[in-house]
């Protein structure tokens, strides 16, 4: 090595501290490449994918990852041994702490075969065993007992967070569901009896209204996607006031004032459309004479800002409180859906912002990034 590159490999290894530091340095990396594969779950295919790094972390001649009694992967020489990962998971499972297992427990009739004994620690979730961890080796030292138990720790703990983000998207799901059911009747027996008002006075309007809710129900009831572009939602709003407005008649005014370049902003999906509806069933309806609904979109710096206000009835503060902690007695629709839903999507401070008093109308703002990480429709 030439003395400047001889200078620049001592610099380098300076910058990255002593050697401690650096081992530190390593086992993080390694630890950091198995982890989105395990974030997906205990599966085969995330098990394949963890397996090697966790070997690797390990430094161990051979691992196995099993889902109950059930090898999902393993890693290293040594393939003969596999079919005995059954077996030491059942006993794990039993057993529920880490153990290590002798020759008698992974018997070989190949002489040159150096694997001897085994570590077998629990992955567990929420307290159950979902699965084991198996650590092969020619022997067994407590060094590798506890580093074998420690993976197996932050293995749990990386299927733990899984866990939750699958409850999480369960969740979502469930509400979003919620939601479709609670905006369902009211709106579809109003449209369906508005349409039918036209079916003899005016059938080429029934026919277009009839296309319009078709179009409506089909994006609301749609099956993919927990978002959706700001312009899909503002589409699918247009064609639910169309079939308001068709019930209305003149006492029913929009406004409708958007900035293109907020048009591709993603938001979740259903999440302005109950605030439309509100406009409509707790504004509107409950006022004498006519109403105006205004709805923006606005471009301000890094968010777009987007707002749903109406000239009706208004309502108490505090019944709007109690809706944004979903209370179902407040009839309100979806609105503490609405807001858990965009705080889940983009953090706590873009929940909804409400104001209102008797009388004096309702006025709804949304603010949403124009970009957040994960988030995409």
């Amino acid at each position: 090595m030439a003395w400047a590159e001889r200078v620049r490999a001592l610099r380098w290894r300076r910058h990255l501290g002593s050697e401690s530091d650096r081992t530190t340095f390593r086992t993080l990396h390694t630890a950091s490449l198995a982890t989105p594969a395990l974030r997906a779950g205990l599966t085969p295919a995330s098990a394949e994918k963890a397996a090697r790094h966790l070997r690797s972390l390990l430094g161990a001649p051979a691992i196995a990852l099993t889902d109950g009694d059930s090898l999902l992967a393993w890693d290293g020489g040594f393939q003969h041994h596999a079919g005995q990962a059954g077996e030491l998971a059942r006993q794990a499972t039993s057993d529920g702490a880490t153990t290590v297992r002798s020759r008698r427990d992974i018997p070989c009739d190949d002489p040159g075969c150096v694997l001897r004994q085994v570590v077998v620690t629990p992955l567990t979730v929420e307290d159950r065993v979902v699965g084991t961890l198996q650590v092969f080796a020619p022997s067994v030292s407590a060094a590798l007992v506890r580093a074998a138990d420690e993976v197996g720790r932050w293995v749990s703990g990386q299927l733990e967070l899984a866990e939750l983000d699958a409850s999480r998207t369960r969740l979502m799901e469930a509400e979003l569901r919620a939601l479709r059911a609670q905006i369902s009747p009211h709106f579809v027996y109003n449209s369906l009896t508005a349409i039918a008002s036209f079916v003899r006075t005016d059938p080429e309007r029934a026919r277009e209204l009839l296309l319009e809710f078709a179009d409506f129900t089909r994006y609301s009831f749609r099956r993919h996607g927990e978002f959706t572009t700001l312009a899909e939602e503002l589409g699918s709003i247009e064609q639910y006031l169309v079939l308001e407005k068709a019930r209305f008649g003149d006492r029913l005014t929009v406004t409708l004032r958007v900035a293109p370049e907020v048009l591709p902003v993603v938001v979740p999906f259903l999440s302005l459309q109950p605030l439309v509806e509100n406009a409509v069933r707790h504004g509107l309806e409950k006022k004498a004479g006519a109403g105006h609904i205004s709805i923006t979109a606005e471009d301000n710096d890094f968010e777009a800002v987007i707002s749903v206000e109406d000239d009706g009835a208004g309502e108490e503060p505090e019944r709007v409180r109690l809706a944004l902690a979903g209370d179902a007695a407040t009839d309100s629709v979806g609105l503490g859906n609405v807001d858990a839903r965009l705080r889940s999507a983009f953090g706590d401070d873009y929940g909804l912002v409400v104001e209102t008093a008797p009388g004096a109308g309702t006025k709804v703002t949304v603010r949403v990034p124009k970009y957040a990480p994960g988030v995409h429709p």
